[in-house]
C-alpha cells in the first residue's frame, strides 16, 4: 500500500512539472566560422521534420546571435545558410525550460565537400543574401493548378492586394522575370496571374538597375524591385499550357459561353507562345486571366524610345493625347461596364542568346459592345445652378492587329544595337443616341437635346527605334545614340444628328425658341510623322564623379483636313464652309543638358540644367486649296533644373528624392482663333496667346524592410505648383449653352502623401499591411467672368490581412475606405463629400476527394448625402471545382458570378465646377459550368 501511494506522489509530481512548462518556447543559438568569429546577418530557419516546412525564420544580429521565440514545443529541424559557407542543419528537442539553447554553431567555407552537403541536406525555404531573398517554391504548399499569384501571398514579405498589384520588401514590384529574361514584358500581373505555381522552382527578389542605367551604362541610383521566377527542368524542357471552355445561363436566361486556350515552350534560347479565346462574358480585349504568356522576352519594351538625359522634366502636348495605343488592350477580369463579346488571338515567339536576343508578336482582338447609361449631372455657376440628365445608348464593334519586333544585338563587349519596331492597324465603327433634359432649380426644364449619331474610323499607326551604345575601354566613359521614326494615319467618317430645342419661359407649355437641328457628314483624315534623335556622353572626372551631357531633337508634322457636309436630303448635301478645316502643325524641339553625378558608398546624388527651345507654326484655312491661310507661329526657350538623390542605406532601407519641371505645350487647336459651333450646347474657340504650362514638382520618399522580423515600412510625398495652367474659361447663357475659351491661370497645385505599414502577426501564417493617403488639388477656373476655386481632399485608407495557415485553407479579409470632399468657391453651397467604401475578401477551402472550393466577395458602398445618392452593391462570386484525371491535369469547376444579382455600373465623380453620377446596365448574375485540361511539362531525372 505504501509503494503504491509513493507512485501516486511520484506521477502527481510529473504532471505538475509538466503542467509547469510553457506551450512556447524560445530557441536561440550563436552562429560561427571554424574560427569562432560570429557571423552577423546569416539566415536561421526552424523546419517541420515531417516536410520541411517553414516554421519561423530569423537572422543573427551585430554579435551572430539569433532567438526565435514563440515556438510551439516539438520537435524541429534548425538550418542556418550564410553566404560563402555551407548550410547547416541540426536537430532540435526542446528542453524542459522555456529557453532552447543551441549554443555556438559551427559552419564552414565552401570547399570539396559541397556537394556530397547539397545531396544530403534539405533544401532551404529560404536564404537572404543582401538585399535579395531566395524562396525554395516547394516549401510553400499551395492548391493544384494555382497560378503565381497565389505561390507569392504565402511567401514572407510579399504581398498581392485585390487587383493583382504586388508589393516586395516594402516596394511595387515593376518587373517579373523568367529564367532572367524579361518574357512577360514589364507589367508583373502578366507572369503572376497567368504561370501555374507548378512550373516554379525558385522565386528570387532582388533590386534591378532602371531601363536608362542598362542602356547607358550610367548608375543613375535608381532601383526597381524585381522577381525572378526560375522554371523546373520539366517545364523548360517540354511545352505546358491549357485549355478552358464553359457556358451557362445568365439572370435575363440568356446563354453566357467562353472558351480560351494557350500553349507555350521554354528553353535556355526559345519561346513560343499562342493564345485564343472569345466570349461573352464581359472580359474585353484579353483579360489578365486569359493572358497566359503572350508577351516575349523584351517585347513591347516602351522604355526604348531613345529619350535620353533628364528621365522627367521634358515637353508634352496638352490636349493632344492619342487614344489608339499600341499596346495590346487589358482589361482586369471581368469589367462591370455594358455587355461585350470578345474575340482574340496571337502568338510571338523569342530568340536570347549572349550575343542576339530577337522578339517579334502578332495579335488580334474584336470586341463589340453595348452601353446603355443614365447619367446625373450638377453644374455650378456664380448665381445659379442646373442639372443635366441623360439616357444613352452606345454601340461599339472594333478590330485590332497589333506586331511587334524587337531585336538586340551584341557585336561584342563594347558595342550593341537595338532596334523595336511596333505597329497596329484598327478598323472599327460606333453608334451613339442620347436624350438629354436640362434642368434649372431642379424642376424647370430650360431645354432639350436628342442625338443620333455613326462614325466609322481607320487607323495605321507604326513607332521605330534604333539604339546603338558604345562602352570605351575607360571605364565608366560611355556613348549612346538614338534615331527614332514615327507614323500615324488615320482616315474617318461620320454622320451627325442632333434636334436642340430651347424654351422662352418657365414651363414647358411655353413659347419655343426655334429649335436648332443638325444633319451633317464629316470626312477627316490626317496624318502624323515625327523625326526623333538623341545623343548621350559620360565622362568620368574621378572614381566618384562623372559627367553626363544629352541632347535631344525631333520633328514632327501634323496635316488635318476635316470637312463638314450639311445634308439637304437623303442624297443631297453642302459643303460648310464655316466648320470645315485643313491645318498643319510644324513642332521643332530641342534641348542640350548637363549634370554631374555624385555615387559613393550608397549615396548618388545628380544635380544639372538643361536648355529647352521649341517652335511651334501652324497654319489653316477653310480648305485645303485657299488661297490665304491663318498662321500660328510660337517660340518658347527656358532652362530647365533637374536634381535627384538617393541612398541606399543597406539591409533594405533606400531614401529619395528630386526636383524636376515638366513643361505641357499648347495644342495647335486651342491655338486656333476661330470658332467651332458644331456642337451647339458647347461651342468652343482658340487663343493665339497661349503660353506653355510649367509644373515644378518636388518629392521625396523612404522604403525599409527588415529581413529578420519581416517588417516593413514605405512612405512617400510630392508637391507640384503649376505656372501659366492651361484651363478652359466657361460661359454659360441662360439657355445653358457653354462658350470655351483656353487661357493660362496662376495658382493650381497639387500635393499628395502615402504611407504604408506591415509586419507578420505569425510568421508563415499571418501577415497585416495598412496603408493610408492623401491627396490635395487646387485648380482655378473663370466661370461667367467669374474666378472660382475648387479645392479637392481626397482621403484613403486601407487594410489586408493574409492568413496562410495551411495548404488547405487560405483566406485574404480587406478593406479599404475613401472620402472626397470637394469645396467650390463660386457657390459654396454646392460643397459636397462623395463616399467609396470597398471591403472585400478571398477564401480557398480544401476539400476532400481533391475538391477545392474558392469564395471572392467584394461590397461596395457609394454614398454622396449631397443628393441623396446611397447605393450598397455586395458582388459575390463562388466556385467549386475538383481535379481528376492523371497527375491531376482535368478540373471541371461549377461557377457562380454575381450571386445576389447586384452589379451596377455605377461611377461617382467632382470636377472643377460639377459633380457627376454615371450607371451603367451591365452584366450581372450568371452561371457556368467549364472544364479545363492542363498540358504539363515532360518529367525529367537529374542525374546524381
Amino acid at each position: 500500500m505504501r509503494n503504491f501511494l509513493v507512485v501516486l506522489l511520484l506521477l502527481a509530481a510529473s504532471r505538475m512539472a509538466v503542467a509547469q512548462q510553457s506551450p512556447r518556447i524560445t530557441v536561440r543559438g550563436t552562429v560561427v566560422d571554424t574560427a569562432n568569429a560570429v557571423l552577423p546577418g546569416a539566415t536561421v530557419m526552424l523546419l517541420t521534420p515531417k516536410d520541411s516546412a517553414l516554421v519561423s525564420f530569423g537572422r543573427t544580429d551585430d554579435k551572430g546571435i539569433f532567438q526565435l521565440k514563440g515556438m510551439r514545443r516539438a520537435p524541429y529541424i534548425l538550418k542556418v545558410s550564410y553566404v560563402g559557407y555551407l548550410p547547416l542543419q541540426k536537430d532540435v528537442a526542446p528542453d524542459n525550460g522555456d529557453v532552447t539553447d543551441m549554443g555556438p554553431l559551427q559552419i564552414k567555407p565552401i570547399q570539396k565537400e559541397l556537394l556530397e552537403v547539397v545531396v544530403r541536406t534539405a533544401k532551404a525555404p529560404l536564404s537572404i543574401r543582401g538585399d535579395t531573398i531566395e524562396y525554395n517554391a516547394n516549401s510553400f504548399k499551395v492548391p493544384p493548378g494555382s497560378t503565381v499569384e497565389e505561390l507569392l501571398r504565402k511567401l514572407p514579405g510579399m504581398q498581392v492586394d485585390g487587383d493583382g498589384n504586388i508589393r516586395a520588401q516594402g516596394q511595387e514590384v515593376k518587373k517579373v522575370l523568367v529564367d532572367g529574361k524579361a518574357f512577360f514584358g514589364s507589367d508583373p500581373k502578366l507572369a503572376t496571374k497567368n504561370l501555374p505555381a507548378e512550373a516554379i522552382s525558385k522565386v528570387q527578389v532582388f533590386n534591378d538597375k532602371s531601363e536608362q542605367s542598362k542602356i547607358t551604362g550610367v548608375d543613375d541610383g535608381k532601383k526597381e524591385k524585381a522577381v525572378n521566377l526560375e522554371l523546373k527542368e520539366s517545364h523548360r524542357k517540354g511545352g505546358f499550357g491549357k485549355v478552358t471552355a464553359g457556358a451557362g445561363p445568365d439572370s435575363r436566361k440568356q446563354m453566357r459561353s467562353m472558351v480560351r486556350g494557350n500553349y507555350n515552350r521554354f528553353s535556355q534560347k526559345e519561346q513560343f507562345s499562342v493564345i485564343g479565346l472569345g466570349n461573352n462574358l464581359n472580359q474585353n480585349g484579353l483579360s489578365w486571366n486569359d493572358y497566359q504568356d503572350f508577351r516575349g522576352s523584351q517585347s513591347f519594351n516602351w522604355q526604348d524610345d531613345g529619350n535620353f538625359g533628364f528621365s522627367n522634366g521634358g515637353v508634352f502636348f496638352f490636349g493632344d493625347g492619342d487614344e489608339n495605343s499600341l499596346t495590346v488592350p487589358i482589361s482586369n477580369g471581368v469589367t462591370n461596364q455594358g455587355f461585350s463579346k470578345n474575340y482574340a488571338g496571337g502568338g510571338n515567339y523569342n530568340y536570347d542568346t549572349k550575343k542576339t536576343k530577337i522578339s517579334s508578336s502578332y495579335f488580334y482582338n474584336r470586341a463589340d459592345q453595348n452601353f446603355d447609361t443614365r447619367t446625373d449631372q450638377e453644374t455650378f455657376l456664380p448665381n445659379f445652378t442646373y442639372q443635366r440628365q441623360e439616357n444613352s445608348r452606345r454601340y461599339v464593334w472594333n478590330n485590332n492587329h497589333r506586331a511587334t519586333l524587337r531585336l538586340e544585338q551584341n557585336f561584342d563587349s563594347l558595342n550593341t544595337l537595338i532596334v523595336v519596331a511596333n505597329a497596329r492597324f484598327n478598323n472599327g465603327n460606333e453608334q451613339f443616341g442620347s436624350n438629354q433634359d436640362f434642368f434649372q432649380d431642379d424642376s424647370v426644364r430650360v431645354s432639350r437635346t436628342g442625338i443620333n449619331n455613326q462614325s466609322s474610323s481607320t487607323t495605321f499607326q507604326l513607332a521605330s527605334t534604333a539604339i546603338y551604345r558604345h562602352k570605351f575601354r575607360k571605364k565608366g566613359r560611355n556613348f549612346a545614340a538614338s534615331l527614332g521614326y514615327n507614323v500615324t494615319n488615320a482616315d474617318g467618317s461620320a454622320n451627325q444628328q442632333s434636334v436642340n430645342e430651347f424654351y422662352r419661359d418657365t414651363t414647358l407649355a411655353g413659347t419655343l425658341l426655334p429649335p436648332i437641328n443638325i444633319n451633317q457628314d464629316v470626312i477627316s483624315s490626317s496624318l502624323r510623322t515625327e523625326l526623333k534623335s538623341s545623343l548621350f556622353y559620360t565622362e568620368p572626372i574621378s572614381k566618384k564623379v562623372v559627367w553626363e551631357t544629352f541632347y535631344n531633337f525631333s520633328i514632327r508634322n501634323d496635316k488635318v483636313d476635316r470637312d463638314y457636309y450639311d445634308r439637304t436630303s437623303d442624297v443631297a448635301r453642302v459643303r460648310n464652309d464655316s466648320l470645315s478645316r485643313y491645318y498643319t502643325n510644324d513642332f521643332f524641339y530641342n534641348r542640350v543638358g548637363s549634370s554631374l553625378r555624385y555615387n559613393n558608398k550608397g549615396f548618388n546624388i545628380s544635380g544639372g540644367l538643361a536648355a529647352l527651345w521649341f517652335n511651334q507654326s501652324g497654319r489653316f484655312a477653310g480648305d485645303q486649296t485657299a488661297t490665304r491661310f491663318t498662321t500660328v507661329n510660337r517660340d518658347y526657350f527656358t532652362l530647365v533644373p533637374n536634381a535627384s538623390v538617393t541612398y541606399d542605406m543597406k539591409n533594405n532601407r533606400y531614401l529619395y528624392g528630386g526636383y524636376s519641371v515638366d513643361i505641357r505645350q499648347p495644342s495647335t487647336r486651342d491655338l486656333q482663333p476661330v470658332v467651332d459651333n458644331s456642337n451647339p450646347r458647347y461651342i468652343q474657340q482658340g487663343n493665339p496667346t497661349l503660353l506653355p504650362q510649367l509644373t515644378k514638382n518636388v518629392n521625396i520618399g523612404f522604403n525599409s524592410f527588415n529581413p529578420a522580423s519581416f517588417t516593413q515600412i514605405y512612405f512617400g510625398a510630392s508637391y507640384g505648383w503649376i505656372l501659366n495652367q492651361i484651363v478652359y474659361n466657361q460661359l454659360v447663357d441662360p439657355l445653358l449653352v457653354t462658350r470655351t475659351t483656353p487661357v493660362n491661370i496662376n495658382g493650381g497645385s497639387t500635393f499628395n502623401t502615402y504611407v504604408g505599414f506591415g509586419f507578420p502577426l505569425k510568421k508563415t501564417k499571418a501577415t497585416i499591411n495598412f496603408n493610408t493617403y492623401y491627396g490635395y488639388n487646387k485648380n482655378p477656373l473663370y466661370i461667367n467672368s467669374e474666378l472660382n476655386q475648387t479645392n479637392s481632399n481626397n482621403y484613403n485608407f486601407g487594410v489586408r490581412l493574409d492568413l496562410t495557415p495551411s495548404d488547405k485553407f487560405t483566406f485574404y479579409p480587406n478593406a479599404n475606405w475613401s472620402v472626397t470632399d470637394t469645396r467650390y468657391s463660386v457657390n459654396t453651397t454646392q460643397n459636397q463629400r462623395i463616399y467609396n467604401f470597398r471591403y472585400g475578401a478571398d477564401m480557398n477551402v480544401k476539400l476532400p476527394f481533391n475538391m477545392y472550393f474558392n469564395g471572392n466577395l467584394n461590397y461596395q458602398i457609394y454614398k454622396n448625402p449631397r443628393f441623396g445618392f446611397n447605393q450598397h452593391l455586395p458582388i459575390l462570386n463562388l466556385a467549386v471545382y475538383k481535379l481528376f484525371l492523371k497527375e491531376n491535369k482535368g478540373e471541371i469547376r461549377l461557377s457562380a458570378y454575381d450571386v445576389f444579382n447586384k452589379n451596377q455600373g455605377i461611377t461617382q465623380q467632382a470636377y472643377q465646377n460639377f459633380v457627376q453620377t454615371s450607371q451603367v446596365q451591365t452584366l450581372a448574375r450568371y452561371f457556368t459550368l467549364s472544364f479545363t485540361y492542363n498540358m504539363r511539362g515532360l518529367k525529367s531525372q537529374m542525374r546524381r
